[in-house]
């Protein structure tokens, strides 16, 4: 398991659970399943695996509550999986911490494939390595706009001199936006940086990370330009 990547499956249908399980298996993932939210909780917490795939609907402890548990503890990947597609569902998934959800039934490949490009940019930006986000580490050294400070070389934020804690995803956004500050960006083009999606997806997920970061960097940071996208205040 020490040369894989140990996915924790959380999910309470059986027959889901056995044939995900196989699947991502067969992909070269080492795979923890199990059926309820607090047994996962306590997977989680024994086996510290590298990306978490959490049900929305789970007995015991719901998976946005899982998902809030985490986030406490940590910042692995998460990404919530949901029969429905309903928004009150995708938005408390992604507000509990989330960096992504897919919707059953979903295909393997695609689920595989949205799991790779969580990783992809987790590793980009989880290890104080440069970050590959729209050139923004290319320049080194620390970026200033009033009192936020981000230092590109050593992934690290700071607001009015104290650290700021961010998400993997959440330091992906703010690089992008502190890139090209004054640039409007739209919820496509983050979508394609930032999420590695070279198709359209839900910008729900872009929606609901631009607002977790305005709680971390302030409200009035990043701009909303209505019909077109958000922009960084220079």
């Amino acid at each position: 398991m020490a040369d894989q990547t140990h996915v924790l499956f959380v999910e309470d249908d059986d027959v889901i659970r056995e044939a995900t399980q196989l699947a991502l298996e067969r992909d070269g993932f080492a795979v923890t399943a199990m059926p309820d939210g607090l047994s996962g909780l306590e997977s989680f917490r024994a086996d510290r695996p590298d990306i978490a795939l959490l049900d929305v609907m789970l007995p015991g402890l719901d998976g946005v509550s899982l998902c809030r548990r985490i986030r406490d503890e940590s910042t692995v990947p998460v990404i919530m999986l949901s029969a429905r597609a309903d928004s009150i569902d995708v938005v408390l998934g992604l507000e509990a911490g989330a960096d992504d959800y897919v919707t059953k039934p979903f295909d393997g490949a695609v689920l595989v494939a949205r799991i790779r490009a969580v990783l992809r940019r987790f590793g980009h930006a989880g290890g104080g390595g440069r970050a590959e986000a729209g050139g923004a580490a290319e320049t080194g050294g620390v970026l200033s706009f009033g009192d936020l400070e981000v230092d590109t070389d050593g992934m690290e934020v700071r607001r009015a001199g104290q650290p700021v804690g961010l998400t993997p995803t959440e330091m992906r956004l703010l690089l992008e936006f502190s890139s090209a500050p004054g640039t409007v960006l739209s919820r496509d083009k983050l979508l394609e940086r930032v999420w590695d999606y070279g198709w359209g997806g839900d910008t729900r997920v872009v929606d609901v990370h631009v607002q977790r970061l305005r709680t971390k960097i302030g409200q009035d940071r990043i701009e909303t330009v209505r019909g077109f996208g958000y922009k960084l205040k220079a």
